[in-house]
C-alpha cells in the first residue's frame, strides 16, 4: 500500500530479460533501511525487491517485472536510464499524506498539452474508454506514482475522455512530471474507492 507521495526519483542501470524483466535501479535510500522482499512503487508500479547494494546517497536495488506489468505500464518505461518515481511501501502509523494507491497501474495515458497556469502547470491527458468512468472533478488519481488531484474531465465523442491536473513547482522538481510534454505516455491508476463503486454500481443495474 502506498500514498503517492513520491521521496526519491531514481534511474534504471540495468535492464535484462531473464524469464521475467530484470531492472537495476539506482536511488538515494539507504539500502540498510530496504528489506529484501520489501516493495517499492516506481512509477506507480508496485514490486518486489529481489536484491540491494551500495551505500546511503548511492544504493541500488533490482527487482523483476513480470510480462504483465510491462504490458500494462508505458511502452519502453523499464529501458536502461529511464527515470523512475520511487515511493517505498507505507508503514502502519505513517502520514496518508496522498490518497490510497496500491501500485497496480490500471492503463495509460498521453498527455495532450502542458501550460503555465500561475506558478504552477496545468497538464491535459488523454485516456481510454474503460478508464472514463472512474473519473471525477475533485477526485483523486495516480499519474506515475503521482497522487494528484483531477481539476476537469470531459467525455468525447469517440468514447475517450480528456482530464486536467495541475502540477507545483515542488512537485515538478523532485519527480519525473516536470519533465512532461505533449505526446508523453505516462501509468495511471483509478482511485481505488472508484472502483469499488463502479463494480457495485454495475451489479445493481
Amino acid at each position: 500500500m502506498f500514498t503517492g507521495i513520491v521521496t526519491a526519483v531514481g534511474t534504471i542501470r540495468e535492464a535484462r530479460q531473464q524469464g521475467d524483466l530484470r531492472a537495476v535501479i539506482t536511488s538515494p535510500f539507504d539500502p540498510a533501511g530496504i528489506a529484501m522482499g520489501a516493495s517499492i512503487a516506481c512509477s506507480g508500479t508496485c514490486l518486489t525487491v529481489v536484491d540491494k547494494g551500495g551505500i546511503e546517497g548511492d544504493s541500488w536495488f533490482a527487482v523483476d517485472i513480470s510480462a504483465e506489468s510491462v504490458a500494462r505500464t508505458v511502452p519502453g518505461r523499464w529501458e536502461q536510464g529511464r527515470q523512475l518515481n520511487l515511493e517505498p511501501a507505507l508503514k502502519l502509523g505513517d502520514e496518508l499524506g496522498g490518497h490510497i494507491v496500491t501500485g497496480h497501474v490500471d492503463g495509460v495515458g498521453e498527455v495532450l498539452s502542458v501550460t503555465p497556469d500561475g506558478d504552477s502547470r496545468r497538464i491535459d491527458f488523454k485516456i481510454a474508454a474503460e478508464l472514463a468512468p472512474y473519473l471525477a472533478a475533485k477526485g483523486s488519481i495516480t499519474i506515475d506514482g503521482v497522487s494528484l488531484t483531477v481539476n476537469e474531465v470531459s467525455d468525447q465523442p469517440d468514447g475517450t475522455c480528456h482530464f486536467s491536473v495541475n502540477i507545483i513547482p515542488h512537485t515538478a522538481e523532485v519527480t519525473t512530471l516536470g519533465a512532461l510534454a505533449a505526446g508523453s505516455q505516462v501509468n495511471l491508476e483509478i482511485d481505488v474507492l472508484a472502483r469499488y463503486l463502479q463494480r457495485m454500481q454495475s451489479l445493481r443495474g
